[in-house]
């Protein structure tokens, strides 16, 4: 009996042995292909046997980080972005984890996504910061973002700039209001206090709206009434007293 457990025990270990080899020998076969493929510029070939070592070992980094640069020569640049995001979640090193985020960066900044491209650079940079062409394309990607801001970001700025226009010009409005009635008041003082002829020679009103010539008619004729009355008075002193001519009922 414990010759057949570890005749049983042999077996298993040689039969695990053998499914790693074969894995193995798999995966050597299929990637090295695929990366000729790639080099000879065959890149729809290549994707094809990078997705089917991928398949086959989906936790390793090298065939979905290869899947991306093939299908990004494709100019199919959204799709490569979900191969290079598995290369970074399957990346075990700084440098393979530098290489996906460069890569990305690019792939960002083929989509005009200059946000996300100077946030991939970045990351690079963070993994190897030696890297120049990295450092460069970090410097670029930065630029395009200052000279393309987010439409979001556009809208807010040229929102506020349109505001302040507004603000100016009601302030500018309110000023000028401001001026006007201290203009209307100051010559409404004035036409108060100096009361001069309009253009035909007639005498504008003074306060009152009685005008200085007709004040001295109307005194003079008040001055001949009383005249008048007073005449009557001596008249009758001299008569005496007056006569009744009529009775009253």
């Amino acid at each position: 009996m414990k010759r057949f457990k570890i005749t049983i025990l042999t077996f298993l270990i040689f039969a695990f042995s053998a499914t790693v080899r074969l894995h193995a020998q798999q995966k050597d076969r299929i990637l090295p292909k695929a990366n000729q493929e790639y080099a000879d510029s065959n890149f729809v070939e290549a994707e094809a046997n990078y997705r089917v070592s991928d398949s086959k070992f989906p936790n390793k980094a090298v065939a979905p980080f290869n899947l991306g640069n093939a299908i990004y020569k494709q100019k199919q640049s959204s799709e490569a972005k979900f191969a290079y995001g598995k290369a970074l979640r399957n990346s075990k090193s700084r440098p393979q984890k530098h290489r996906a985020f460069h890569n990305l960066g690019n792939v960002f900044m083929n989509e005009k996504d200059y946000s996300q491209a100077v946030e991939a650079y970045k990351n690079a940079l963070r993994n190897d910061p030696t890297d120049e062409e990295t450092r460069y394309n970090y410097a670029l990607a930065k630029k395009m973002l200052k000279d393309n801001p987010p439409k979001d970001d556009k809208k807010k700025d040229e929102k506020k700039e349109q505001e302040k226009k507004e603000d100016k010009k009601d302030s500018e409005k309110d000023k000028k209001d401001e001026k006007d009635k201290k203009d209307d008041k100051g010559d409404q003082d004035k036409q108060n206090k100096d009361p001069k002829p309009n253009d035909k020679g007639a005498p504008k009103p003074a306060p009152g709206g009685i005008s200085k010539e007709r004040l001295e008619n109307l005194l003079d004729a008040v001055n001949k009434e009383e005249k008048k009355v007073q005449d009557k008075v001596n008249a009758q002193k001299v008569k005496g007293k007056p006569v009744k001519t009529e009775k009253d009922w």
